[in-house]
């Protein structure tokens, strides 16, 4: 493998700002004198033909111990550390000038704690490049462990060829935090410009898989070492444009951001729970008798209900079947007065909804509709569309939702392996809260998925958008006939691709709507799948 990056600790210098000092050490014979910066770049050429260098390397980044930039920032406001890189810049420019060709020379002078009085650290390379003071930003490069929290490595400048990304950031361009494959990897990262995609490798090449996958926007980087059970570490690499891509590129898709909390919270209102089965009842302004069975609806809604339609027991012709295959996000800003502050979804290993506090992965919403991912590694906002792939061989979407839909919801997030559950043809059923049809696809009825403010019940997660009895639906040869149950409940037909059709408004057991085999409805927290 190549030395991409040339490093080297020069000791025992009085005056660490001493330019010439640390340049070259005059008065003294060849082969007595210790290696300085100068004799450095002369033995390490960019480029030589035979023994003869034809290029030198021209920009040069000086570490020195941190107490002494500190030092001169505090009295000097940093004049001792410009001066320094201005005089080396002159020093390489004069004895390297025939080597230089049209490449420009720039000196960085930065504070390390590792180094002791009187040592100084310079690092220079193929990988070694610092921005020109108008330089915008082409790329920035970012690592994960679980596809969730993501923490930024370095940019990459246009003028920029190469990069190297590795455990320690004396031998490479910078570190990755929480780099899992020792000191002798490394992530080289190709740079042909602003008119090409990066291309990444991986050194030593045949010691790691590396893949790249379109849909999620990163590349997957494993040891082919292995583990236990083949389970070896892994690491997320995301490489993101600045600015639009040229014409002459496919356009990178980016994650838009989300609307904005304020925005959300203008246009929605507020909800309080309502006792639905007094409502029918009671006068309109009735007080909800204790221990009752709230839903939460919006505050100013009053709606008319109907009577849920009983089950009927005709006797089964063929079997089909429904699938809870993605999750709702709601906007908690539409339940506010409810006292609901954050809604959770904890992940297993498997991906599967989960009551364990470990979790390998959660999705949660605030009260101000921000979306969030937290892993061990932490806890990171996030914005629709995004993949993530917090255990191997399983992912998870979250898909921006349509306009139609906004008001209610922030995303959908699709699960990495459906729930299913059978159902009677040629028989009627109804799905809701109160109904024990598809119970097993109500993953989230239960209060330990809703975070609520102190004085709060602790109401299920369900009551937040799903009625009592919310719709009844009917397995035909042409389709599913999906009646509305409650007045109040908001469904919305997906396509078999999950993409927006209708809003259900009129729809009854008498006048039913045809949901074609293979499509979604949204209910609630859930998508649900209607199968043959």
């Amino acid at each position: 493998m190549p030395i991409y990056v040339q490093h080297q600790v020069l000791g025992r210098i009085p005056d660490v700002f001493n330019a010439e000092a640390i340049w070259q050490a005059p008065g003294l014979a060849l082969f007595a004198r210790r290696p300085l910066l100068r004799d450095l770049l002369e033995r390490s050429p960019r480029e030589q033909r035979g023994r003869a260098a034809t290029r030198c390397f021209s920009h040069v980044t000086l570490m020195l111990p941190q107490e002494e930039v500190d030092d001169d920032y505090h009295l000097t406001r940093g004049a001792r550390a410009r001066d320094l890189a201005q005089t080396l810049t002159a020093l390489h420019q004069k004895d390297f000038g025939d080597l230089l060709g049209a490449d420009q020379v720039r000196y960085d002078v930065v504070g390390a704690d590792a180094l002791a009085p009187g040592q100084i650290e310079v690092k220079f390379g193929h990988a070694v490049y610092l921005p020109a003071p108008d330089e915008k930003i082409l790329f920035n490069v970012s690592v994960s462990r679980d596809s969730a929290v993501w923490h930024p490595v370095c940019p990459v400048y246009p003028d920029q060829r190469l990069v190297l990304i590795g455990a320690d950031a004396s031998e490479a361009s910078c570190a990755a935090p929480g780099w899992p494959f020792g000191p002798d990897g490394a992530i080289l990262i190709i740079n042909d410009g602003p008119d090409a995609p990066p291309s990444v490798q991986m050194r030593p090449k045949d010691g790691f898989d590396c893949r790249f996958d379109p849909r999620s926007g990163y590349y997957t980087i494993k040891s082919t070492g292995g583990g236990i059970n083949g389970a070896g570490p892994r690491l997320l690499l995301k490489i993101t444009r600045v600015g639009p891509a040229p014409a002459s590129m496919s356009a990178q898709a980016s994650p838009p951001l989300s609307d904005s909390p304020s925005a959300a919270r203008n246009s929605i209102r507020p909800a309080v729970w309502q006792n639905r089965s007094a409502a029918r009842a009671a006068p309109p302004h009735a007080a909800a008798p204790a221990g009752a069975d709230l839903t939460a609806l919006p505050a100013s809604h009053k709606a008319a209900f109907r009577p849920a339609e009983s089950e009927a027991t005709y006797a089964p012709t063929a079997q089909q079947r429904v699938s809870l295959v993605a999750l709702a996000l709601p906007r908690l800003s539409r339940y506010r007065d409810t006292g609901a502050s954050a809604l959770e979804l904890p992940f297993d290993a498997t991906l599967a909804v989960t009551a364990d506090a470990a979790a390998a992965i959660t999705f949660g919403v605030t009260a101000a509709d921000e979306l969030y991912a937290r892993t061990a590694a932490g806890r990171q906002r996030i914005a629709a569309p995004a993949t993530f792939n917090p255990v191997d061989g399983r992912s998870m979407a979250l898909q921006p939702v349509a306009p139609e839909m906004a008001e209610r919801y922030c995303a959908l997030l699709s699960l990495a392996q459906p729930l299913t559950a059978p159902v009677s043809g040629g028989a009627r059923f109804t799905f809701g809260r109160s109904s024990p049809v598809l119970a097993a696809l109500r993953v989230l009825d239960s209060p330990r998925f809703l975070r609520r403010e102190a004085g709060a019940d602790g109401a299920s997660a369900d009551r937040l958008g799903l009625s009592r009895t919310a719709f009844s639906f009917e397995a035909t040869p042409q389709g599913y006939r999906i009646g509305r149950l409650a007045a109040t409940q908001a469904l919305f037909h997906l396509d078999d691709k999950l993409a927006f059709v209708a809003t259900i408004a009129e729809a009854s057991a008498e006048a039913p709507y045809l949901l074609p085999t293979g499509h979604h409805l949204a209910v609630g927290h859930y998508v649900l799948r209607f199968e043959a």
